[in-house]
């Protein structure tokens, strides 16, 4: 084996597209370019300083694999002196990376019987060359030797941010199989977007067809969904943050009324349905934050971004992480507060995070996290389509609340017994609560529009009404256990995941009369309103167990099939009564009954799927998989009371599948390419419709189809046309899906041959990313076509109904976006526009809170962050 270090100078003219360079300064003294950079096994970035000494190193050399013969290249990677692992080093061969695990074994397949040359770096490390002559598969053993005492501060800069913004994951990473599966990481570190902001539009912007609730919270609530899932607070997706869930009730409740800020996000990962047979039945799949991990190499590194907006918003986000002996730990204290694009609309936040670390041996560690975030925000009300085209920015309501407490818990034991077998325990919880509080229109009159109807004051400035308060109590706990074992099959690669889940929740809702003030007050007053007709109080005590297992068979060097199955146990209770009560036309009380309504749903099934892989050449691949998915009825479904519609007793749960197959690779570091359509069957589909009567009833609708083609486009200018100039970045990305739908069959009229809802035929996002030395520039337009909001497909009248701020479709609309960021040492300095050419638009027509009604998206914004990192 030959092994060496390569040092160039700068005057060498390189020969090889992709590289990696390294400086140092005179005083061998860190300059850090990627702020709020936490994967430190992986990609990192740093400031480079001018004059100083460049070295550059050599990463591939592209090579064309020989058809006559295939192999395979396993080892570990170690450190030279202690002999421990190293941790996710990176490889680099054939233009493809590769990535050690945290034991610090690889595998590389599909090489060919000719010498190849092999790049190995990590962090603090000498990178290490070798070339490899293979005669058959091999297993290779590399050692890296660390950098010398006084380099052991020096940067090392990879140039993935010259490359995509967006990558797909490997099909196994840790404990997790993602074979087969339509899939996209959202990298953050490569993102120049305005992420105090949360902004989800910039932020998932190469994600392929996703739908996005802006609401103006400044980021605190993300509602995505796509492929005609209500994107309300995501709740269509399972969402997880490191690998465990979020969301308020899983089954019962699925809805995030938490999002990690931004800048403390390393990656964010999107799996579609198929990911149902490993975290969940949703049809949507899995949304999983993974925040920043502590810095390895440093006792203690401080992170502080300040940023000012627009309409009066401010965030600080601050942040300390670094490892000391075996402890290793990270934690932020982020503080948001802002006064919205509408009056009415102010908010004010607070969010913690600590992680901690222990690393028992090499191949044990556990890990406990918490979160908490407490905020309290403004609700403007919705508006009817007259009112939001007179003043998009007007709000009729002046005491509408709502306020989030949550808190959440995991220990994590990750243990390896060798090589092979791995083994993952995760225990959660959530202690959390929610309150929504604001008038909705006058109680006793149930014709009264709740988003026109004006909220009435004394002479004395009190209020004549009572505002309408629904209170959540979420308390759950669940352990989710992984064990992942690769071995040989038929003399070909095998991996097995097997999985179990327990989850248990016990959380409450109670709905009554708040007072009569304007202040944020979540206290119920029955007392003083004993006849108000929205009361109720319900227990929900749901259980969840559920057995999952992948395996991935590799029947030759290029397909691979990935079958699974998902075994799940529910059972849903609901406990508590709700109050009817009668009124006379004059409004006055003639009945109030107080009526039980227990239930129990259990059901247990059996979900399958099966994924497919094959490699086309040794950077692409064809995938396609099936996948049945599920969802069952909330309580929210079950009962609550609302002025703008009425739940069917009978609803039942949605069923159905989802389906994806596509072409997805790259053309060295000049293309990355994800091309693919999709089918998803919908039995069950619970949505709003008139009845015979007018009334707006929640029910079960129908079947419906919904397909499309999706594409992600990246294309790396700068590579492909100058790839000398090495200080110049230039990147073009093209977004498209475009989606059609139908509902097939439905007991309703007026259904059968409509469009499903939340479903824009055309959903484009487009960008261009350019880098200079310190310097980038990043822009993206948005756009997405017309779509209905109701089953009916219900359109805006020409008379100018006052009341059609509920139904109708939501317009086109087009949005530009402008980023700008500059890196000078330990500073950095970010602003931009959003909304550039300020379009009155609007996104979502909501049948509850924060409505009902209309809810205008911000129109023209700016931001500027100052980062310091220490």
């Amino acid at each position: 084996m030959n092994t060496s270090i390569i040092v160039l100078i700068e005057d060498v003219q390189p020969t090889i597209m992709d590289y990696i360079r390294f400086r140092f300064n005179k005083r061998y003294k860190l300059i850090n370019e990627g702020f709020l950079t936490g994967s430190f096994g992986c990609s990192l970035s740093s400031y480079l300083k001018k004059h100083l000494l460049i070295c550059h190193s050599l990463m591939f050399i592209l090579a064309v694999p020989a058809t006559y013969a295939q192999f395979t290249v396993t080892g570990k990677i170690t450190d030279n002196e202690t002999g421990n692992p190293i941790s996710a080093a990176e490889l680099y061969i054939n233009g493809e990376a590769y990535t050690a695990d945290k034991l610090g074994n690889y595998q590389i397949k599909d090489l060919p019987e000719k010498p190849i040359e092999l790049l190995v770096f990590s962090f603090e490390y000498e990178p290490l060359k070798t070339i490899i002559a293979l005669k058959g598969d091999t297993t290779l053993n590399l050692q890296l030797n660390r950098l010398s005492n006084e380099l052991s501060e020096v940067v090392i800069r990879t140039q993935r941010e010259e490359h995509f913004a967006l990558r797909r994951m490997k099909p196994v990473d840790c404990t997790t199989i993602f074979a087969g599966k339509k899939n996209e990481v959202v990298l953050m570190d490569q993102l120049v977007v305005n992420l105090a902001a949360n902004n989800a539009r910039q932020i998932y912007g190469q994600v392929v067809g996703l739908n996005i609730y802006e609401n103006n919270d400044g980021g605190l609530q993300l509602s995505i969904g796509g492929r005609g899932l209500n994107p309300n607070r995501t709740a269509n997706f399972n969402t997880r943050q490191n690998g465990y869930d979020i969301s308020a009730d899983v089954l019962g409740y699925p809805e995030s009324y938490y999002t990690p800020p931004a800048e403390a996000l390393d990656e964010v990962q999107v799996v579609r349905g198929a990911a149902s047979l490993q975290y969940g039945t949703q049809f949507g799949g899995l949304v999983n934050f993974k925040m920043k991990r502590p810095n390895p190499y440093r006792k203690i590194e401080w992170t502080s971004r300040q940023t000012v907006g627009s309409f009066g918003f401010f965030t600080s986000f601050n942040s300390l992480s670094g490892t000391i002996g075996k402890v290793s730990y990270y934690g932020y204290f982020n503080y948001k507060r802002g006064e919205g694009y509408r009056p009415n609309s102010g908010f004010n936040a607070a969010n913690a995070y600590v992680y901690i670390a222990y690393q028992y041996s090499p191949k044990t560690k556990f890990s406990f996290e918490t979160t908490y975030l407490d905020y309290l925000a403004e609700q403007a009300g919705g508006l009817t389509d007259p009112q939001f085209a007179r003043d998009p920015r007007s709000s009729n309501r002046s005491r509408n609340y709502f306020g989030v407490d949550w808190r959440l818990y995991s220990f994590v034991i990750n243990h390896s017994f060798n090589e092979d077998t791995e083994l993952d325990i995760n225990f959660f919880g959530l202690n959390a609560s929610r309150d929504a509080l604001g008038f909705r229109g006058i109680p006793s009159n149930l014709n009264s529009n709740p988003i026109t109807e004006v909220d009435e004051q004394e002479s004395d400035g009190s209020f004549v009404y009572p505002r309408d308060l629904i209170k959540g109590k979420f308390r759950n706990w669940g352990v989710e256990t992984r064990l992942l074992r690769r071995y040989k099959l038929w003399k070909k690669d095998a991996v097995m995941l097997v999985g179990m889940k327990l989850y248990k929740a016990r959380n409450s809702s109670t709905q009554g009369p708040g007072s009569k003030g304007a202040d944020a007050d979540f206290n119920i007053q029955t007392g003083d309103f004993p006849d108000y007709p929205n009361q109720s109080e319900f227990l929900f005590p749901n259980f969840n167990m559920a057995l999952f297992g992948e395996h991935i068979f590799n029947l030759n060097n290029k397909l691979a099939v990935t079958p699974g199955l998902r075994v799940e146990y529910i059972n849903t209770k609901s406990e508590g009564f709700y109050n009817k009560v009668n009124f006379d036309n004059a409004g006055n009380p003639i009945s109030n009954q107080r009526l039980a309504d227990n239930r129990s749903l259990k059901r247990q099934f059996v979900l399958l799927g099966i994924g497919l892989e094959y490699k086309l050449s040794q950077n692409s691949n064809f995938f396609a998989n099936i996948s049945q998915n599920y969802r069952s009825v909330t309580f929210s479904d079950i009962r609550t009371v609302s002025p703008t519609f009425i739940i069917d007793p009978d609803i039942q749960d949605e069923k159905g599948f989802t389906s994806d197959l596509g072409y997805r690779g790259s053309l060295g570091k000049k293309l990355s390419f994800d091309i693919g359509g999709f089918g998803l069957l919908y039995n069950n589909r619970i949505g709003i419709i008139l009845d015979d009567r007018a009334n707006s009833v929640r029910k079960n609708i129908g079947k419906a189809f919904i397909y499309g083609i999706e594409s992600l486009i990246d294309w790396n200018i700068a590579n492909t046309l100058f790839p000398e100039k090495t200080e110049t970045r230039l990147n073009w990305f093209l977004n498209t899906a475009i989606t059609d739908s139908k509902y097939l069959a439905s007991e309703e009229s007026n259904v059968t041959g409509n469009k499903v809802e939340f479903i824009p035929i055309l959903n484009i996002k487009t960008g261009l990313r350019f880098g200079y030395k310190n310097l980038y520039l990043s822009s993206q337009w948005t756009y997405l076509s017309q779509q209905y909001t109701d089953v009916q497909n219900s359109s805006i009248p020409e008379d100018g109904d006052l009341r059609n701020g509920l139904v109708g479709e939501i317009p086109a609309y087009g949005i530009l976006d402008l980023s700008l960021s500059y890196t000078l040492n330990k500073w950095k300095l970010e602003t931009g526009m959003n909304n550039l050419l300020n379009r009155q638009y609007f996104t979502r027509r909501a049948t509850g809170y924060p409505g009902p009604g209309i809810i205008p998206s911000d129109g023209r914004s700016g931001y500027l962050t100052v980062a310091l990192k220490l």
